[in-house]
C-alpha cells in the first residue's frame, strides 16, 4: 500500500511504523543497485575475513566487552543478518520534513532503507519524538555506516548525537546470553 500521509498524520492504532516501500510502493530488494553504486559488500557474500576488528566501535566504549562484541558479529555473519541503522529522533515538527527527505534519498540509492516512527506509534510507545531509522545492509561495511551517517549529517541537517544498532543485536529466541549487555534496547555499536 502507497500512503501520501506524512507520519504525524497517521494515527490508526496498530499503525505504528511507516516504511518507506509504503511511500514508495517498491520492495527492498527493488534497490539492488545500492551494493555495487556504493561498493558495499552484500550480506550472503560476506566472509569471515570480512569481520569487524575489535576497535571498530564509536565514540563511547561499546556496552559490552570485545569478545561479547566479536561473538555478536560472528553470530551476525552466521545468520546473515548484517543490517543495521542509524537511529535520529525528531519532535513532531520536523520530522515530516525529515521523513520526506531520507524517503528522497532511499529512492535515489543514497540510503539503503528506512522506517519512522507514526503518531500512531508514539502514542503506543509512549514517546514525544518519532524515531528515524535509517538502515545500511552491511554494519560490516563501516565506510558505508559512516557515509549514511556523514548524509544524516550534511545533507539532513542530523546536529544531535544519533546512535547505529546492528540488527543482529535484537534477534530473538536463544540469543540474549550469547549477546549479553548487547540485546538492551539502548545498547549501539557505534554513538556520533
Amino acid at each position: 500500500m502507497v500512503t501520501d500521509r506524512t507520519p504525524t498524520e497517521i494515527d490508526e492504532p496498530g499503525w505504528h511504523w511507516l516504511r518507506v516501500k509504503h511511500v514508495t510502493g517498491f520492495p527492498r530488494n527493488a534497490r539492488d543497485g545500492y551494493f555495487p553504486k556504493h561498493g558495499v559488500t552484500r550480506p550472503a557474500a560476506t566472509r569471515e575475513a570480512d569481520l569487524p576488528r575489535g576497535d571498530e566501535g564509536g565514540e563511547e566504549p561499546l556496552p559490552a566487552d570485545a569478545e561479547t562484541v566479536a561473538d555478536a558479529d560472528r553470530l551476525a555473519l552466521e545468520t546473515t543478518y548484517l543490517s543495521g541503522k542509524w537511529l535520529v529522533e525528531r519532535p513532531p515538527e520536523t520530522v515530516d520534513d525529515l521523513w520526506e527527505a531520507v524517503v528522497e534519498d532511499v529512492a535515489a540509492e543514497r540510503f539503503w532503507d528506512a522506517k519512522v516512527v507514526t503518531r500512531a506509534g508514539c502514542e503506543a510507545f509512549g514517546e514525544t519524538e518519532h524515531a528515524v531509522l535509517v538502515f545500511t545492509p552491511n554494519y560490516f561495511d563501516r565506510a558505508d555506516v559512516d557515509r549514511v551517517r556523514r548524509r544524516l549529517r550534511e545533507a539532513h541537517g542530523v546536529t544531535e548525537e544519533v546512535r547505529y544498532r546492528p540488527d543482529a543485536y535484537t534477534l530473538d529466541g536463544g540469543h540474549e546470553e550469547r549477546l549479553g549487555k548487547l540485546s538492551d534496547s539502548a545498547a549501539s555499536r557505534f554513538r556520533d
